[in-house]
């Protein structure tokens, strides 16, 4: 976690004359921040007292202040590097992108290897990936490591793949497919062991930079040795504690089956055993573990990589150590075997030992009702990522493909999640999906299927509050006195309490309820502009000519 944000001479600061989005006062318009923590929230003439006796004087011109947002779940280096570099997911065609992968690679002449990211077959006319032979012609023969969407399979010219000599000999490896498992995880160490100090600096640097333009105030780095490495892990957690930026936590992916496996996480910097510790794999790379099989590849039902019994002993063992565990859950299958797991541990060590930890599973997709209600019992919180459903969801996307219709439509039911109790904290996978925290509300809030919809406010209170209950910090993620002073100022329209449908009581969207109103986050309209992000009560981020 970064504390470099704390300035030299704690400052008082008083915003004024705007909207401050804080349940301690709903009509408030004025906040006064003392040093890294907010002091005062309160109402326009109540900031008259204040005004002689602050540093500094802030007028909002009417614009919004709210927490800075939390994405609960980030690669920053490949996030950064996809800004930085070779971005496929705006390519429209296959054509397309073996254009753009030939003028990247006559960009770089010097780059030992090329690196690139999120090709998605699915979303082009062609319905077929880059052959390997047209990457060879279109890098001119050179490495080349380009990762699928989802990061969970990849594809790498000859020279790449004769950079891992035994490749051929490695689970996942197919001649002209993509490379998934064992394969993937060679190449990418191949890929990645190029990227020099300054490259991946450079990268992480990108990400934050972009992270805090967008109001974004924390990440949670969800790291492991089958996904970045330990010196990517060890020296992003260095940079965000000597520079300015939004904080990171960090999450090691490693199982833990003793007091040293946890005391070696602790050494790396890492909150928990957690993040993508890989259950299974993902739905675009027919990865995802199911209990049915694909409707599109009706021969497989994806790959299982945890049983029950080994997320027992990982649970059980970061339990009795004070260490949060966490597992990367997309398919049904997965999923069951994860709070399966999580049950036996319970029945180890202490269902309320295990409750207090607040373990986590990220993206938990594809979940039944039985399982929801294991989340709700085990107080698992459900790390998710809407933008999933607003990329691929709905009746002719990705998911229905891969899974029908019917199981299509159960995918990410946030509301159900809601309704039975269990935490929600948003993120977006980047670079997988975009950061883009009211994006992010947007998707869940206008979820693609109808009966999973959640409202603004609450999936707002998961993209803010909610990160920092993951955490396992109750103080943060919302502005009321004592709490940090990470915040965000928006310009943003006209605000309102925007419910998913008419279900909801009326009360709620009345303004006599003194419920505080957000941004109209209706598909099609404006998304708030950012002016400013405040970590720790320093400005990491202030709009040019605002």
């Amino acid at each position: 976690m970064s504390d470099s944000t704390t300035p030299a001479t704690p400052r008082t600061l008083l915003l004024r004359g705007g909207e401050v989005h804080s349940p301690a006062d709903p009509f408030a318009t004025a906040m006064v921040v003392e040093g890294e923590r907010i002091a005062w929230i309160g109402s326009e003439g109540a900031a008259d007292s204040f005004a002689e006796n602050v540093d500094e004087v802030v007028f909002l011109d009417g614009a919004l202040v709210t927490p800075a947002f939390t994405d609960a779940h980030v690669h920053t280096t490949a996030t950064g590097l996809a800004l930085t570099g070779l971005d496929l997911s705006h390519a429209r065609t296959l054509t397309d992108a073996l254009a753009r992968v030939r003028a990247y690679a006559e960009a770089r002449p010097h780059d030992r290897v090329l690196l690139g990211t999120g090709w998605d077959a699915s979303a082009w006319p062609e319905q077929r990936h880059p052959g390997r032979a047209e990457l060879d012609q279109a890098t001119g023969g050179r490495p080349l490591y380009l990762t699928r969407i989802d990061v969970h399979s990849a594809l790498a010219t000859t020279a790449m793949l004769d950079l891992v000599p035994d490749i051929a000999t490695r689970a996942g490896y197919s001649p002209d497919a993509p490379l998934t498992g064992d394969a993937h995880h060679a190449v990418r160490e191949a890929a990645h062991a190029t990227l020099t100090p300054g490259q991946r600096a450079e990268a992480q640097r990108a990400a934050r930079e972009h992270a805090a333009s967008l109001g974004i105030g924390a990440l949670h780095e969800c790291a492991g040795p089958d996904i970045s490495g330990e010196d990517d892990f060890t020296s992003l957690l260095a940079l965000a504690a000597d520079e300015a930026g939004p904080r990171v936590f960090g999450y090691w992916a490693e199982l833990v089956t003793s007091a040293k496996d946890a005391d070696r996480v602790r050494e790396l910097g890492a909150l928990g055993a957690a993040g993508d510790l890989f259950a299974d794999g993902s739905l675009g790379s027919h990865t995802a573990h199911l209990c049915s099989p694909y409707a599109d590849a009706p021969r497989t039902t994806g790959n299982g990589q945890l049983d029950a019994a080994t997320v027992a002993a990982h649970v059980a063992a970061c339990t009795e150590a004070g260490l949060q565990a966490g597992f990367h859950a997309i398919g049904d299958a997965a999923i069951r075997s994860v709070t399966d797991g999580v049950r036996r541990a319970a029945e180890s060590v202490g269902t309320a030992r295990v409750r207090a930890a607040r373990h986590r599973v990220e993206h938990a997709e594809m979940l039944t009702e039985a399982t929801v209600a294991d989340f709700a019992d085990l107080a698992l919180t459900a790390s998710v990522q809407p933008g999933f459903d607003a990329a691929w969801g709905g009746a002719d996307g990705m998911y229905a493909r891969r899974l029908g219709a019917e199981r299509a439509a159960t995918l990410n039911p946030y509301a159900a999640l809601l309704r039975a109790g269990v935490p929600l904290a948003l993120g977006s996978d980047s670079p997988v999906t975009p950061l883009g925290p009211w994006e992010t509300v947007r998707a869940a809030a206008f979820h693609r299927t109808h009966a999973h919809r959640i409202s603004v406010r609450g999936a707002f209170t998961a993209h803010t509050r909610g990160g920092w209950r993951a955490l396992g910090r109750d103080d943060a993620g919302v502005l009321v006195p004592g709490a940090p002073a990470d915040y965000a100022v928006w310009r943003t329209g006209p605000l309102i309490v925007q419910a998913p449908d008419t279900r909801v009581a009326n009360w709620s969207t009345d303004p006599r309820s003194g419920t505080p109103g957000l941004p109209d986050l209706t598909p099609g309209g404006d998304i708030p502009v950012c002016l400013r992000t405040v970590v720790a009560g320093r400005t990491v981020y202030a709009r040019p000519d605002e």
